[in-house]
């Protein structure tokens, strides 16, 4: 079967639930990806669309649509409900492999897709169990969780996010793509496009953080990557944005918990980086584990038929969560797993992973319970995403032993995961003791995270291995200069032991070294999935131990390892440096050193917002003024007693080995149509003697509307390198998108009146410039 290839462009508006963030109603459009640069405001507002078409437009689409519904005319009622069944692969002694009874499910027609079952030699003999020894010859989809990299493990996406730079985290979705495919993979479950506002919640360093513009750059840029320009090709994978939607609002930051916001909120925050995906060609979306206002999201008919499908026009492959589909149950809104089953697929869930609901339905089907065609709906959309990927043309493709080979964690690909660690790294407070001389006589490393191999890499790591990183202290070995002694305690406790053990060790390490690093934080057990804290203080007695060292006077490095933002104010009161590391992935080790000694410069910049103190959250820069904004004089305004309202590092945060001057802002007009544009034009000069990273950062607000507005919102930035002495003029141009909002009845509008511009390198930047939206 051919391919698609004709495109159209169109204007897609709407109203009410239809034209939810002002996208109208059009269907069975296969991929939508978004035009114009980064910029751009992605996932809010009208846009420009490219869409390939599923309908009788094309004759190619046409040949394909009649083949597949060729194929589903002779398919029994089990076997299309075979195809909608995932099933999970389990680890053994050889690797990873299907379970005792896999391969007879296979022959059978009871499976579909598989989980977590990878290598060459392996997926191809399964493959050629499903194409020569069933009835049918319909190929398996072979998926897994791919969040940052598969064999060459990446930073986090917390941490990349970190970076600023989406063409660098499109160039690791890519090396993932390139190696995963090369192991028998179609599918990856990322990116996980959930905004987090609460560093309660373990899964926010699965994300990008806490702002939608930078959410939506990031979740495309994944898309993009795992994706590649032709989905056909065996190089790409399929990629699937989750979680559908509003994961990361659980109450209390508790995970898989109930999830309660405005329609506003849903709207302005959460669906945004789902849509940027959806623009990107994403071709799956996952549902989330929790419900919104009473519905669980595996059965929220009005978000994934009505927004996801009709609105969006989007036409891809919805698959559950982990025993999303079961669940149900549990949830209160279904009595039987066959209840289950019929609410989750009439709600578009297309497969169910797991639970093997979907294969017990097949008498609901003949009784009239369960109508055919939405079944039929489902097995059609897997059936294209199967041809898509091009495994009705040669289902063996993306199992090639000697590509596997020659593809994977090659010298290439762990210098581009290196260069993004060290591009993700944020420093967030620096008194001089920085970069640290090679030629420093004795430098003492210590911590319960200093020779950790496994935290380097973080949750979710793939195929990735202890034995191809290399811990901070190792590293630090490594990259020392020859006259220098690099000293380590042994026998500190583990990182989250109530236990001060090994301190007075580390104390007297210290006091006879001319310079600490001290490498804390949080394991990865404390982060991701199923690890939510109550607490986002450093865990144990690491806060004694950072006390007891820094009471020495040494100069000291604080190096943070972690996957949420900690509250550390007694630490940025009292270390001379501190460097975020998040978990950083295969090159962690080595690129923490290159930053310490200086051979690379930190310009990362803080995705999320770090606290001061837990009873702060949910604490982000992009609030609402309220009637009585906070103010020092002022005791009847919102604000705490115990604690100042502000954070203690703010969005966009992150320091530099040189230093930044911004200058000369300046509109190309003062006014502007409501789809009009302008361009935001500054000055950004290195004032310092060494070269250097500036992440240029533009905000906007809109200073009096109908309904009450952000103080400030993230519209555009630029990561740019200056020599020393070096400026730039760095543009931007803001368009409809930017100015536009939704208004009482959430519409999307633009309003007539005054909006200021902010330039600057975080969230907190000052040099402001206004102009104003006319009407006509």
């Amino acid at each position: 079967m051919g391919r698609i290839r004709k495109f159209r462009r169109g204007v897609l508006r709407g109203d009410g639930v239809a034209g939810m963030l002002g996208v109208g109603a059009l269907h069975r459009h296969r991929h939508v990806r978004r035009q114009g640069p980064v910029q751009a405001r992605p996932g809010a507002g009208p846009l420009t669309l490219e869409i390939v078409h599923t309908d009788t437009d094309d004759p190619m689409d046409r040949e394909i649509n009649d083949a597949i519904d060729a194929l589903l005319a002779r398919m029994t009622v089990e076997e299309k409900l075979g195809q909608l069944t995932l099933e999970v692969g389990r680890w053994t002694d050889v690797g990873p492999r299907v379970e005792e009874r896999g391969e007879e499910d296979i022959r059978a027609g009871r499976v579909g897709a598989l989980y977590g079952v990878y290598g060459a030699e392996y997926t191809r003999a399964l493959q050629r169990v499903a194409v020569e020894e069933t009835r049918l010859g319909i190929p398996l989809l072979f998926s897994h969780d791919i969040l940052h990299g598969f064999r060459t493990t990446f930073p986090m996406p917390l941490a990349q996010a970190a970076s600023w730079d989406p063409a660098a985290v499109e160039r690791a979705a890519r090396i993932a793509a390139i190696e995963s495919s090369a192991h028998g993979l179609h599918w990856t479950f990322a990116p996980m496009v959930d905004i987090a506002r609460d560093p309660r919640w373990g899964r926010i360093v699965e994300g990008a953080g806490e702002d939608p513009f930078l959410g939506s750059v990031m979740a495309a840029a994944q898309v993009r990557g795992f994706q590649g320009d032709d989905l056909a090709a065996p190089d790409t994978v399929a990629a699937t944005a989750k979680h559908f939607v509003a994961y990361g609002a659980a109450e209390g930051g508790r995970d898989y918990n109930t999830v309660d916001l405005s329609e506003r909120t849903l709207r302005e925050v959460y669906l945004p980086p789902v849509r940027a995906a959806v623009e990107a060609g994403v071709a799956a979306v996952m549902p989330a584990f929790n419900e919104i206002a009473g519905v669980p999201m595996h059965a929220h008919a009005g978000l994934i038929e009505g927004v996801l499908r009709r609105a969006w026009g989007w036409d891809g492959v919805v698959v559950s969560d982990y025993t999303g589909v079961m669940e149900l149950m549990r949830h209160g809104v279904a009595a039987t797993p066959a209840d289950a089953g019929m609410l989750a697929l009439r709600a578009g869930v297309d497969i169910d992973i797991v639970s093997d609901i979907y294969l017990g339905l097949a008498d609901e089907v003949r009784a009239g319970r369960l109508e055919a065609a939405v079944v039929d709906r489902a097995v059609r959309r897997l059936l294209r995403l199967k041809h898509d990927l091009g495994l009705f043309d040669d289902p063996y493709r993306y199992s090639d032993a000697e590509r596997e080979a020659a593809s994977t964690l090659t010298p290439e690909h762990r210098a581009a995961a290196r260069d993004l660690a060290r591009r993700s790294i944020v420093l967030l407070k620096n008194d001089g003791v920085l970069p640290l001389p090679k030629g420093i006589r004795r430098l003492a490393v210590i911590g319960p995270l200093a020779d950790d191999r496994r935290v380097t890499l973080g949750s979710w790591t793939g195929a990735g291995r202890v034995d191809h990183t290399r811990s901070v202290l190792e590293a630090i070995r490594d990259a020392a200069g020859p006259g220098t002694e690099v000293v380590a305690t042994a026998g500190l406790p583990d990182a989250v032991a109530d236990d001060t053990a090994g301190i007075p060790d580390a104390v007297a390490l210290a006091a006879s070294a001319d310079a600490v690093v001290l490498v804390i934080g949080e394991p990865e057990s404390l982060s991701a999935e199923a690890a939510s804290r109550a607490s986002i203080d450093l865990p144990g007695r690491q806060l004694d131990l950072a006390r007891a060292v820094l009471d020495t006077g040494t100069p000291t490095v604080a190096v943070l390892v972690n996957g949420r933002p900690l509250a550390v104010p007694w630490l940025a009161e009292h270390a001379p440096a501190i460097l975020e590391t998040w978990y950083l992935g295969i090159e962690h080790g080595a690129a923490v050193a290159d930053v310490l000694f200086g051979d690379h410069d930190p310009a990362g910049r803080l995705p999320v917002t770090f606290p001061r103190a837990l009873g702060q959250v949910p604490l982000h820069y992009a609030h609402r003024n309220t009637g009585r904004p906070p103010a020092e004089e002022e005791r009847y305004t919102s604000k705490y007693l115990d604690v100042h309202w502000t954070p203690l590092f703010p969005f966009g945060h992150g320091l530099s080995y040189t230093t930044f001057a911004y200058r000369d802002l300046a509109l190309s007009a003062r006014t502007m149509a409501p789809d009009g544009s302008l361009e935001v034009a500054v000055t950004v000069a290195n004032t310092g003697d060494r070269a250097g990273d500036e992440v240029v950062q533009l905000y906007v607000r809109d200073d009096i509307a109908s309904v009450t507005r952000p103080v400030r919102e993230l519209r555009g930035f630029r990561r740019v390198r200056l020599e020393p002495g070096a400026s730039e003029r760095v543009t931007f141009t803001l368009g409809r998108r930017d100015v536009e909002m939704l208004d009482a009845d959430l519409r999307p509008v633009v309003e007539p009146g005054s909006f200021t511009v902010f330039v600057g390198g975080s969230s907190r930047a000052t040099l402001e410039a206004s102009f104003a939206v006319v009407a006509g």
